[in-house]
């Protein structure tokens, strides 16, 4: 039964790409894929091959790319649109290779789902790793996606290595420890059925726990899947979206819902834009056949890497400082606003005294704690000043606080 099932990983990830006609030539170009060796810790000895496009961006973003059961790098680098879409943009692209018998990737072993394990994730930031340091790799621009099993890996990774990926896209995946084992097996049936069903909070406390002590920002998540999917079956979108909308201390209903397209059902998390920090796309009557055509675009859009000239390198700031505005008070309503000072890269939080409601434009989160109402406020490309409104019963002392500006 488990082989069955991890041919079917593999036969319906290598479908989608047929099917959607992915199995594309490689434009005329000089660049090609290469083979790298000996880039560092790798306990599991799996392969690294590199696509460094004829047009590099002077420090550019860096993309690890996983493949499907039985798959690997090369057949993934010729079978999606990752490449042609690096020619266009500039970035690197890292194509590992699992090495272990079904060629699946190590998503259910303790080594495997902690920080520093001793399973697959050390070897892929090990490929990172050597990028940054020897093709002048962006440390601060990187990004993970795969199909499958490489799917589950993204959800691993962006758990067990929040230090080092910025987001993911996930395409038929799983949440990260869903697959986790202790019996030596690399198989859970009951997650690949769908049946492992747990609140927010103990998944979010998974993907937290794997990582302890990490205190830092929490990388951005897409999620991709179709409802008929009976490998993986759908059951495991949802608990993805609990899980990451958890670690980012975003609720679970969403902030804006679309439809991209006839039969696709789009929910974004914490934000409305094209760069929440979680989005889910769930495509209905497609099974386990993902990414369609123009999918792959769409993910890199997500990570913010579809510019037409190259971003600007970040560099780890060495702080930031948040200031109140004084505002004014109109009936029920404080307007004010905060001005962020010492880098463009922050997270802001803004505590407030029981408002009924907050209102601003900016990507962010609202939540309450024993202190009361809590606004999490990231960039949007629009400054370092953001205007807000708050509705309080009469209180015109609830003046709002900055509680924290962290820098990254």
């Amino acid at each position: 039964m488990r082989n069955r099932i991890r041919a079917a990983l593999a036969v319906g990830a290598i479908a989608a790409l047929a099917v959607a006609g992915l199995m594309f030539a490689r434009p005329a170009s000089a660049a090609t894929l290469v083979e790298v060796t000996n880039f560092g810790s790798n306990p599991t000895n799996l392969r690294m091959h590199l696509y460094v496009p004829d047009r590099v961006a002077s420090r550019p973003a860096v993309l690890v790319a996983v493949h499907y059961c039985t798959g690997t790098g090369p057949a993934f680098y010729s079978g999606t649109q990752f490449a042609a879409l690096a020619d266009q943009y500039g970035f690197i692209v890292i194509y590992p290779s699992a090495t272990r018998s079904g060629q699946c990737f190590d998503v259910s072993s303790p080594g495997a789902l902690t920080h520093n394990g001793n399973s697959d994730p050390v070897g892929i930031v090990s490929m990172v790793r050597w990028v940054v340091q020897n093709r002048n790799g962006d440390s601060n621009r990187v990004y993970v996606t795969g199909a499958s099993s490489g799917a589950m890996m993204t959800n691993v990774l962006l758990a067990t290595y929040p230090d080092v990926f910025k987001a993911g896209a996930a395409f038929m995946g799983v949440p990260h420890a869903c697959f986790a084992t202790t019996d030596g097996s690399m198989w859970n049936s009951q997650c690949a059925n769908g049946q492992r069903i747990m609140t927010a909070q103990q998944w979010g406390d998974l993907a937290r726990n794997a990582f302890p002590g990490y205190s830092g920002p929490r990388p951005r998540m897409q999620l991709w899947h179709g409802t008929t999917d009976s490998t993986l079956r759908f059951p495991n979108f949802g608990e993805e979206i609990k899980q990451w909308t958890n670690v980012h201390g975003l609720s679970q209903n969403p902030s804006s819902t679309d439809t991209p397209q006839s039969g696709w059902t789009r929910t974004r998390y914490g934000g409305t834009g094209v760069q929440p920090p979680v989005e889910g796309i769930a495509i209905q009557n497609v099974g386990h056949s993902l990414p369609l055509a123009g999918q792959a675009a769409m993910a890199i859009a997500f990570f913010g890497l579809n510019g037409t000239s190259n971003p600007p390198s970040s560099t780890p700031p060495s702080g930031c400082t948040a200031t109140v505005t004084p505002g004014t008070v109109w009936g029920d309503r404080y307007n004010t606003s905060v001005t962020v000072t010492g880098t463009s890269n922050w997270t802001v939080v803004v505590a407030l005294t029981a408002p009924q409601r907050v209102s601003t434009t900016w990507s962010g989160s609202f939540s309450w704690d024993s202190t009361g109402y809590v606004m999490t406020v990231r960039p949007n490309g629009s400054g370092n000043t953001f205007g807000f409104t708050t509705m309080f019963n009469g209180n015109s002392t609830a003046r709002p606080t900055i509680r924290s500006c962290t820098a990254g």
